[in-house]
Protein backbone atom coordinates (compact mmCIF):
# COMPACT_ATOMS: atom_id res chain seq x y z
CA UNK A 1 0.00 0.00 0.00
CA UNK A 2 1.61 3.25 -1.15
CA UNK A 3 1.31 6.06 1.38
CA UNK A 4 1.66 9.75 0.56
CA UNK A 5 2.27 12.25 3.35
CA UNK A 6 1.15 15.85 2.87
CA UNK A 7 0.02 18.87 4.84
CA UNK A 8 -3.65 18.69 5.86
CA UNK A 9 -6.02 21.05 4.05
CA UNK A 10 -9.62 22.06 4.64
CA UNK A 11 -10.85 19.32 2.30
CA UNK A 12 -9.39 16.74 4.73
CA UNK A 13 -11.60 17.91 7.58
CA UNK A 14 -14.25 15.19 7.28
CA UNK A 15 -11.64 12.42 6.98
CA UNK A 16 -9.66 13.60 10.02
CA UNK A 17 -12.87 13.99 11.99
CA UNK A 18 -13.77 10.40 11.03
CA UNK A 19 -10.37 9.08 12.18
CA UNK A 20 -10.85 10.57 15.64
CA UNK A 21 -14.42 9.26 15.80
CA UNK A 22 -13.09 5.67 15.48
CA UNK A 23 -13.10 3.49 18.62
CA UNK A 24 -9.30 3.06 18.61
CA UNK A 25 -8.66 6.81 18.45
CA UNK A 26 -10.99 7.30 21.38
CA UNK A 27 -9.40 4.42 23.31
CA UNK A 28 -5.78 5.39 22.69
CA UNK A 29 -5.83 9.19 22.53
CA UNK A 30 -7.31 11.75 24.88
CA UNK A 31 -10.08 12.50 22.38
CA UNK A 32 -13.65 12.12 23.61
CA UNK A 33 -16.40 10.23 21.79
CA UNK A 34 -18.51 12.34 19.44
CA UNK A 35 -15.74 14.74 18.37
CA UNK A 36 -16.86 18.15 17.21
CA UNK A 37 -16.24 18.92 13.57
CA UNK A 38 -15.65 22.57 14.47
CA UNK A 39 -12.75 21.60 16.74
CA UNK A 40 -10.91 19.91 13.89
CA UNK A 41 -11.80 22.70 11.48
CA UNK A 42 -10.20 25.24 13.81
CA UNK A 43 -7.04 23.15 14.20
CA UNK A 44 -6.60 22.53 10.48
CA UNK A 45 -7.29 26.09 9.43
CA UNK A 46 -5.15 27.82 12.04
CA UNK A 47 -2.24 29.68 10.54
CA UNK A 48 0.53 28.82 12.93
CA UNK A 49 4.23 28.32 12.46
CA UNK A 50 4.24 26.24 15.64
CA UNK A 51 2.22 23.26 14.38
CA UNK A 52 2.33 20.97 11.40
CA UNK A 53 -0.79 18.93 10.59
CA UNK A 54 -0.03 16.06 8.24
CA UNK A 55 -2.20 13.39 6.68
CA UNK A 56 -1.31 9.94 5.37
CA UNK A 57 -3.15 9.24 2.14
CA UNK A 58 -3.54 5.98 0.23
CA UNK A 59 -5.26 5.87 -3.15
CA UNK A 60 -6.84 9.26 -2.52
CA UNK A 61 -8.18 8.29 0.92
CA UNK A 62 -6.92 9.86 4.16
CA UNK A 63 -6.01 6.90 6.37
CA UNK A 64 -3.94 8.58 9.08
CA UNK A 65 -3.10 11.88 10.73
CA UNK A 66 -0.09 13.23 12.62
CA UNK A 67 0.67 16.56 14.23
CA UNK A 68 4.00 18.02 15.24
CA UNK A 69 3.73 20.86 17.79
CA UNK A 70 6.75 23.06 18.43
CA UNK A 71 7.29 24.44 21.91
CA UNK A 72 6.91 28.21 22.05
CA UNK A 73 8.90 28.84 25.23
CA UNK A 74 12.29 30.35 24.32
CA UNK A 75 14.09 27.83 26.52
CA UNK A 76 12.27 24.87 24.91
CA UNK A 77 12.37 25.82 21.25
CA UNK A 78 14.49 22.73 20.61
CA UNK A 79 11.51 20.54 21.63
CA UNK A 80 8.43 19.31 19.77
CA UNK A 81 5.56 17.00 20.66
CA UNK A 82 3.72 14.62 18.40
CA UNK A 83 0.30 13.03 18.25
CA UNK A 84 -1.08 10.68 15.67
CA UNK A 85 -3.86 8.25 14.79
CA UNK A 86 -4.70 5.81 12.01
CA UNK A 87 -8.24 5.05 10.86
CA UNK A 88 -9.49 1.79 12.40
CA UNK A 89 -10.12 0.25 8.97
CA UNK A 90 -6.44 0.70 8.12
CA UNK A 91 -4.72 -0.04 11.43
CA UNK A 92 -2.26 -2.90 11.69
CA UNK A 93 -1.00 -2.35 8.13
CA UNK A 94 2.14 -0.39 8.96
CA UNK A 95 0.61 2.94 7.99
CA UNK A 96 1.79 4.66 11.18
CA UNK A 97 5.43 4.39 10.07
CA UNK A 98 4.95 6.85 7.19
CA UNK A 99 3.66 9.85 9.18
CA UNK A 100 6.13 9.07 11.99
CA UNK A 101 9.03 9.11 9.55
CA UNK A 102 7.72 12.36 8.04
CA UNK A 103 7.47 14.22 11.35
CA UNK A 104 10.91 13.01 12.42
CA UNK A 105 12.45 14.12 9.11
CA UNK A 106 10.72 17.49 9.41
CA UNK A 107 11.94 17.90 12.99
CA UNK A 108 15.51 16.70 12.44
CA UNK A 109 16.36 18.07 9.02
CA UNK A 110 14.27 21.21 8.66
CA UNK A 111 13.26 22.56 12.05
CA UNK A 112 16.42 21.88 14.10
CA UNK A 113 14.44 20.04 16.77
CA UNK A 114 16.64 18.12 19.18
CA UNK A 115 13.96 16.47 21.35
CA UNK A 116 10.61 15.00 20.35
CA UNK A 117 8.35 13.95 23.19
CA UNK A 118 4.99 12.25 23.53
CA UNK A 119 2.65 10.53 25.93
CA UNK A 120 1.16 7.13 25.13
CA UNK A 121 -1.27 5.03 27.13
CA UNK A 122 0.66 2.15 28.67
CA UNK A 123 -1.79 -0.38 27.19
CA UNK A 124 -1.24 0.85 23.60
CA UNK A 125 1.34 -1.80 22.74
CA UNK A 126 1.27 -1.23 18.97
CA UNK A 127 1.98 2.49 19.36
CA UNK A 128 4.76 1.87 21.89
CA UNK A 129 6.33 -0.62 19.48
CA UNK A 130 6.13 1.92 16.65
CA UNK A 131 7.70 4.67 18.76
CA UNK A 132 10.54 2.40 19.88
CA UNK A 133 11.18 1.49 16.24
CA UNK A 134 11.88 5.19 15.63
CA UNK A 135 14.22 5.58 18.60
CA UNK A 136 11.84 6.76 21.31
CA UNK A 137 12.64 5.66 24.84
CA UNK A 138 10.45 5.53 27.93
CA UNK A 139 11.40 8.26 30.40
CA UNK A 140 8.71 7.67 32.97
CA UNK A 141 5.16 6.65 33.80
CA UNK A 142 2.23 8.83 34.75
CA UNK A 143 -0.11 6.81 36.92
CA UNK A 144 -3.83 7.55 36.51
CA UNK A 145 -2.93 9.85 33.62
CA UNK A 146 -6.42 9.90 32.06
CA UNK A 147 -9.93 8.62 32.52
CA UNK A 148 -10.87 6.10 29.82
CA UNK A 149 -13.86 3.83 29.47
CA UNK A 150 -14.84 4.14 33.13
CA UNK A 151 -11.40 3.79 34.70
CA UNK A 152 -8.13 5.60 35.18
CA UNK A 153 -5.25 4.53 32.95
CA UNK A 154 -1.55 5.18 33.05
CA UNK A 155 0.60 6.66 30.32
CA UNK A 156 4.25 6.49 29.44
CA UNK A 157 6.35 9.55 28.75
CA UNK A 158 8.60 8.82 25.78
CA UNK A 159 11.15 10.92 23.93
CA UNK A 160 13.61 10.76 21.11
CA UNK A 161 16.79 12.83 21.20
CA UNK A 162 18.46 13.79 17.92
CA UNK A 163 22.12 13.81 18.96
CA UNK A 164 23.41 14.74 15.48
Amino acid sequence: MAITIRHAVSDDLAAIHEIYACPSAQAFTTQLPFPKLATWEKRINQDSSDSYFLVAESEGIVVGHATLWLQSSPRRRHVASIGMAVHDEHSGKGIGSSPMEAVITLADKWLNIRRIELEVFSDNISAITLYRKFGFEVEGEAKDFAFKDGQFVSALYMSRINAN
